[in-house]
Order: C-alpha cells, then structure tokens, then sequence
C-alpha cells in the first residue's frame, strides 16, 4: 500500500496553507468497533416490525466518537424522494436530547429536524400524534436520541415520564429506538425495567496500547498531507499520542491534527516526538487545573 492516500499525494505540490486546511478538514477514519456498529444499525434498520422492537444504547465517554459514528449512519440514509411516487422517505431520524426530560422539548426538537412548522404552545398531545402521522408518512424505521444522558437533569417524575413517551413512541411506531451518551445513560435505561430489556448495549471503550490502535494510526498517518513518513505506530511515538490523548479517539485526532500542522509550518514534514513535545495542547484530565490558576 502506498504510503499515502493518492488524492492526499497530489497535495503533496500545494502551498503551506493548502495543506493546512486539508488538515483541518475532518474526515472519516474508519476502524473495526465503529464499523461493526454501523453494521448492527444496518441491521436494525431492516428489521421487520415486531410488537417488541430491538432497540440499541451506544456508550462511550466524551470525545470517543458516539456523535460522529450515529452522525455518519444518518448521513448514509439521507432523506430520498421515492421514484413511485414522489413522496420523501426518511427512514433514520437523528436529534439531540434536549437538556432536560421535557416532553415538548423533545416534540418540538422531533418536528424541527422534519422541518415541519407547529405552534410552540400547542399541548404536548397534538405534537405527539402529529409526530406519529410524520413518520408513519415519511417511514421512519429508527430513532436516533444523542446525549440521551440529558434525561438524568430531571427529576425522578420527569425521568419516568420522559421514558414512557420514548416506549411509547417505539410501541406506537414499531420503530427501533437508538440512544447515545456518556456511561450516566446506562444508568438512565436501566431505571426502567422495560427499556433495560430491550436495549442492547454497544460499548465505545477508550483506547489502549493495541494492534487495533497501532492500525488507527496507520490510518490517520494515510491522510495527512506530510511530504515526510511519520511512522505514527512507531512505540515511542504512539505512546506520546496515547498520553496526550488519554484514550478517546476525538482527542487522538485533535492531537495528530495539531501536530501535523506544527510539522507543515515548522518544514519539519513528519510528527516526531519533538514535535508532539511542543503542540499546543493540554490533555483533558489537566484542562480543569488550568482554568482554576486564572485569576
């Protein structure tokens, strides 16, 4: 395999700046737990309709790439016009939790993503079986709830309530129900007998010292447009990034983009350990200390 990506080769002639920006542009780094993710959420979205729908809970700490990856699943089933008849068909249905468990908040935050206009003050009732025509018409097949840890700002009531609209919706619809957020969102499923049974854990860990970890490496080092190789995997190096980063792949990138940068301006053209040395970077577990010494 080439050292690099041939459309990143062809960067390899352009100005300083240029490069930069290809940098900084994000871009899809797949590796074996993220696609064996996506492909359970294949399956899921072709499941048949069932009275008891298999639902999924992602689970990862911050920065390791919950967003990204149910970001990237949704990007895939973009909305399309059927060719039969005209008529938009949207399988995949992506929204944040709200910050608390409002039954409207989620309603009005449903209705927003189908850029569907509705009146702010209407009851909570009428959104709902407005919500539930839309889906039926547009054949949603699954619910994606980001940051579904934000149920646990609520009081314990808020939390029940909030829950019972989610299984609700799920019972009504016969549609799979997809949650993503921090550890805390286990806890939030679990509170409820019900939903703990039917949501199926898939866990995001934090990465280590690994072949799997060497590899993601390896494949960032592939899209960077550095005239210079990095050997990335090399153990000296890896380790510095994995220190750095403290394990969440958002973090790893973050890292290896700073550096990349550094490397381009400095016309060093590879990250070596000097240039890692010298980012501008605080890990996050040091972020908080930092803060406390202003002032």
């Amino acid at each position: 395999m080439n050292r690099l990506h041939p459309d990143i080769e062809e960067l390899l002639n352009c100005s300083d700046t240029e490069r930069i920006k290809k940098v900084e542009d994000s871009k899809w780094i797949g590796y074996p737990r993220a696609k064996k993710i996506l492909d359970k959420l294949e399956d899921l979205l072709i499941h048949p309709k069932t009275l008891r729908m298999p639902n999924l809970l992602l689970v990862g700490d911050t920065n390791n790439g919950k967003t990204i990856l149910v970001n990237r699943f949704n990007k895939i089933h973009e909305p399309r016009i059927t060719a039969d008849d005209e008529r938009l068909n949207r399988n995949v249905v992506l929204i944040q939790a709200p910050h608390k468990p409002d039954e409207r908040m989620f309603y009005n935050s449903l209705l927003d993503s189908l850029y569907v206009p509705y009146k702010f003050n209407d009851r909570v009732e009428k959104k709902q079986q407005q919500v539930i025509q839309l889906f039926s018409h547009i054949g949603v097949k699954m619910l994606i709830i980001d940051e579904i840890h934000h149920i646990l700002a609520g009081s314990a009531m808020a939390q029940r309530t909030f829950l019972n609209m989610i299984k609700y919706l799920a019972n009504e619809l016969q549609i799979v129900i997809v949650g993503a957020g921090i550890k805390d969102a286990f806890n939030v499923i679990n509170s409820d007998p019900q939903l703990a049974n039917r949501f199926e854990p898939a866990v995001l860990p934090k990465w280590t010292m690994n072949d799997e970890y060497l590899r993601l490496l390896a494949s960032f080092e592939y899209v960077l447009p550095l005239k210079e190789g990095s050997n990335l995997s090399d153990q000296e190096i890896a380790s510095k990034i994995l220190l750095l980063s403290q394990g969440t792949i958002g973090e790893i990138s973050t890292v290896i983009r700073k550096a990349a940068k550094s490397a381009i301006k400095s016309k060093t053209e590879r990250i070596t350990l000097k240039v890692l040395n010298n980012i501008d970077y605080i890990p996050p577990s040091e972020r908080r200390s930092q803060i406390n010494l202003v002032g």
